[in-house]
């Protein structure tokens, strides 16, 4: 349908009140396909952009590419900016508290280090990337071990030293358990925030404590005013939704 040979310039427009993330993505997406279009950047991941049709970057090479190749590249761009958006209001509802936000490795397959540098652009921190960067002991590992001591002990013996060691637990009496042994950060699991300020008053400040479950935006501020250090919010990355990004192309 297109001349082979012709040529055009089309802007990207982020249309909504957002966090961008996921532009040098839109390179890497020409550059797979295997177009030589060029790409001039006027924002960079972090930057946050007020409603209305803001132009992000500008696109000038083969139109064949550009029609070709504009959906996959906006798509990495709306879903990416998304995720640090969600971010950036999660972080901005507990600012006034000590506690950091974290995300989770409830990540689309494939995507993982895109999503979780999103969410460092909407002001997050990044949690786990891996298994092996950090033991987690979860509920099933104390529930075949026997108890969260014994789940400790053997997480323990089965690594070096230095490999850093959390355990979940959803009672305080298994935060009681945990506090006596050498585990370096307890997550709080689906409690109450009465158990979590508890939980805050028994731990002394001497072991972090991260709480997690069924955090949503409006409930951040109670739990992050318990004292806690950590939330972690696996919805960042599996629950936010794509931001409005479209393409134009550009007449003279």
């Amino acid at each position: 349908m297109l001349d082979p040979a012709l040529q055009a310039q089309a802007t990207v427009l982020v249309k909504e009140e957002a966090v961008l993330a996921g532009l040098p993505v839109i390179e890497a997406v020409f550059r797979t396909y295997g177009s030589n279009v060029t790409i001039t950047y006027y924002h960079q991941d972090g930057e946050f952009v007020q409603a209305g049709k803001n132009q992000v970057a500008l696109l000038e090479g083969n139109a064949r590419d550009i029609v070709t190749v504009e959906r996959t590249a906006l798509n990495f761009v709306a879903r990416l900016s998304g995720i640090a958006t969600l971010t950036h209001h999660a972080v901005r509802s507990i600012a006034h508290t000590k506690t950091r936000l974290l995300d989770t490795r409830k990540t689309t397959p494939g995507w993982r280090m895109l999503e979780k540098d999103a969410v460092k652009a909407g002001g997050g921190w990044n949690h786990r990337y891996a298994l092996d960067d950090m033991i987690l002991i979860k509920d099933n590992h104390i529930a075949l071990c026997g108890s969260v001591t014994q789940a400790i002990a053997r997480a323990r013996q089965a690594t070096s030293i230095s490999t850093r060691i959390e355990v979940e637990v959803d009672t305080i009496e298994q935060l009681k358990e945990a506090i006596v042994t050498d585990v370096d950060m307890i997550l709080l699991d689906n409690m109450s925030l009465e158990a979590m300020r508890e939980a805050v008053s028994l731990t002394k400040g001497k072991i972090p404590l991260e709480a997690s479950g069924n955090m949503t935006l409006d409930r951040l501020p109670a739990v992050a005013q318990t004292g806690v250090d950590y939330i972690s919010m696996g919805a960042l990355t599996h629950a936010a939704r794509s931001v409005d990004v479209g393409l134009d192309i550009l007449f003279e």
